[in-house]
């Protein structure tokens, strides 16, 4: 069967026949201007001996060179995206063309006397230059026309930052023909590199002239090009930038310069969590990895954030197998597919279960048989569980107790429950749902060989049903941001951050411990809503609005971590402490357990007293009202 033969392009035979007629005429021209230069164009003092055997070779050097080109694909590059590869081909084979040359000339010399030396590389030089201005002359000009028609589209940018970085970034955006960006100004620090230039852009002064250049040079973007600079120095910085109501941008981090990776691609919107002013958190990976590679690893709830983020650092880490339970399939089959395309060799459970459901969470664990459970699975949303108090309580206390009772009966090494600050004096039956969880787990951990632990920690940014995605949401819809107090605080960490101490503190564990996570400094929920609305360029008052709309049902100004009565004890890492177990009847524990369970089975959703009953520091908001 014959192939078919590509179609005729008359544009590519146009534009190649263009080049070679051009190429011809570039080396009857670098010949004769050669000697020109070499006599100074006095055209009357070059000796005829010269000329002659010049124009004799003429049309031996043309088809030559016109050869010499073809191999070294002058006439088949896309010279649009020409660069320094092209750069050495015409190089190489103009040096060729005039090796060639002056080898043909001996040839034809017609006296003693030869061609000057100086004309071969004066020959090679005008060649080089006719050729580069022929190739490269088309990315030019092409360059120009597309910067002309993004001229409508300039967006006016600030570069914070003068080092190795910074000069990648601005180089790709000066030599871009498709960026609508324009450096106008960088900032610096150093003072010695004040009044100096960067890719032909000038270092203006430091971060006190921010504010000042933002107006001068009608900034409408700022670039942080700051991937060493620690957090808190960040902060400082954005502090002063979120005021301008400038577009804010950064590197991720440190690791894209090492690596080789800086670029306008590499940018990303500065964060509400880059005003944090925190160091990231480190943790003993190898502490971590020591306990989880090679085991078969089960979470529950693994299509929530933290579960799913379990899930991903847990992948990380090399188990035998990694069991992931949820009820919600949507959550977990996004999970799953991320697992798969990262970790191909992972052997991946996913499974459809609720966690109080008996006979479904006994047979997963007698089917796989575990050794480490990360109890993720709960109702976390404190107004909508005040409004379904049961619902709660059936989930979250009855579930953990049913899938910690599957875990003991399984030989389970290891159970890590994911608690709440909200469990410290709960005014909320989210809280204190996760109280009793703790209770339950402290009380399993005397009975049974697992070791039975919880960690305890606040909010975690990002999170689904947290502020900031609420915040987001509401600001894209031009407001009003609505804060329900002007005085709330509340502890904030990452979700990779909580996840990789929760790791860490199921490594600590010898059963019994309710780990506490330093949440750092608190956060004023205000802060943070006025922090979003100037980071993404609105001003707050006056393009958006900022609403007070009132505590609601079971919520508090102060989260608290720790209870009074539990004292603390540190570990090895200084993020994490463990709270002193509280002494509990148990025979009264159960037996409330018992009147709860069938309080909730017959919809009772009076349930509160007799969950005072059993966590006596909780108080709930229904109490004030009449």
């Amino acid at each position: 069967m014959d192939k078919k033969r590509k179609p005729f392009n008359v544009k590519i035979f146009y534009r190649r026949t263009c080049l070679i007629i051009y190429d011809i005429i570039s080396v009857i021209l670098a010949s004769y201007l050669a000697l020109l230069v070499r006599y100074e164009f006095a055209v009357n003092t070059i000796p005829e001996h010269f000329i002659r055997p010049i124009e004799q070779f003429m049309p031996v050097n043309v088809v030559v060179t016109l050869l010499i080109f073809y191999l070294f694909r002058l006439y088949s590059s896309l010279w649009a995206y020409a660069g320094e590869t092209e750069l050495q081909n015409i190089v190489i084979s103009c040096v060729l063309s005039t090796l060639i040359n002056s080898i043909g000339l001996q040839f034809f010399k017609v006296s003693s006397q030869a061609v000057p030396k100086s004309y071969y590389l004066l020959y090679m030089f005008l060649l080089i230059t006719c050729i580069f201005a022929s190739r490269f002359s088309y990315r030019f000009f092409r360059g120009l026309k597309h910067k002309q028609q993004n001229k409508k589209n300039l967006i006016s940018v600030m570069v914070i930052g003068a080092g190795e970085a910074a000069n990648l970034i601005i180089k790709e955006i000066v030599n871009s023909n498709f960026s609508t960006m324009v450096i106008k100004c960088i900032i610096d620090d150093d003072k010695g590199k004040w009044g100096r230039y960067i890719q032909g852009i000038k270092v203006v002064g430091g971060r006190d002239k921010i504010v000042e250049c933002v107006d001068v040079y009608g900034v409408d973007e700022i670039i942080v090009a700051m991937p060493s600079a620690s957090r808190a120095e960040i902060k400082n910085i954005l502090e002063i930038c979120k005021d301008t109501n400038c577009k804010l941008r950064s590197l991720p981090g440190m690791y894209q310069l090492v690596n080789g990776e800086v670029n306008v691609s590499k940018l990303r919107d500065v964060e509400v969590e880059d005003l944090l002013g925190r160091e990231p958190i480190s943790v003993d990976m190898d502490s971590i990895l020591g306990y989880v590679q090679g085991k078969v690893v089960l979470v529950t709830g693994g299509g929530g954030s933290i579960g799913s983020e379990l899930c991903r650092q847990i992948a990380s880490h090399r188990p035998r197998q990694l069991v992931i339970v949820d009820i919600y399939e949507n959550a977990v089959y996004d999970v799953q597919q991320e697992l798969k395309t990262q970790y191909p060799e992972l052997d991946l459970v996913v499974l459809i279960a609720s966690v109080r459901n008996t006979n479904r969470m006994n047979y997963i664990f007698e089917k796989y048989h575990p050794n480490i459970v990360y109890h993720a699975a709960a109702h976390k949303h404190v107004p909508l569980m005040e409004d379904s108090p049961t619902e709660a309580i059936k989930n979250n206390v009855f579930g953990t107790f049913k899938t910690a009772q599957a875990a003991a009966m399984s030989g389970v090494q290891r159970f890590v429950m994911i608690s709440t600050d909200k469990a410290v004096n709960p005014t909320n039956i989210m809280g204190a749902s996760k109280r009793i969880c703790e209770m339950i787990i402290q009380t399993f951990d005397k009975h049974y060989d697992t070791e039975f632990v919880a960690v305890r920690f606040g909010n975690v940014l990002g999170s689904n049903g947290s502020v900031i995605p609420l915040f987001r949401k509401q600001i894209e819809a031009g407001g009003p941001v609505t804060v329900t107090h002007p005085d709330i605080m509340r502890y904030f960490m990452t979700i990779p951050e909580a996840v990789s101490l929760v790791l860490q503190a199921g490594a600590y564990a010898r059963g019994g411990e309710i780990f506490v996570l330093d949440m750092g400094e608190p956060v004023r929920i205000l802060d943070l809503a006025e922090n979003l609305i100037k980071l993404s360029g609105y001003r707050v008052g006056e393009d958006i609005k900022i609403e007070f709309t009132g505590l609601r049902p079971g919520e508090k100004l102060y989260e608290e971590l720790l209870m009074d009565e539990e004292g603390m004890k540190d570990t090895a890492n200084r993020l994490i402490h463990i709270g002193k177990p509280i002494e509990l009847d148990e025979h009264v524990f159960f037996a409330q357990l018992k009147e709860l369970k069938d309080e909730c089975q017959i919809e009772n959703s009076d349930i509160r007293p007799l969950i005072k009953k059993i966590v006596p520091t909780y108080h709930s908001s229904f109490e004030e009202e009449p």
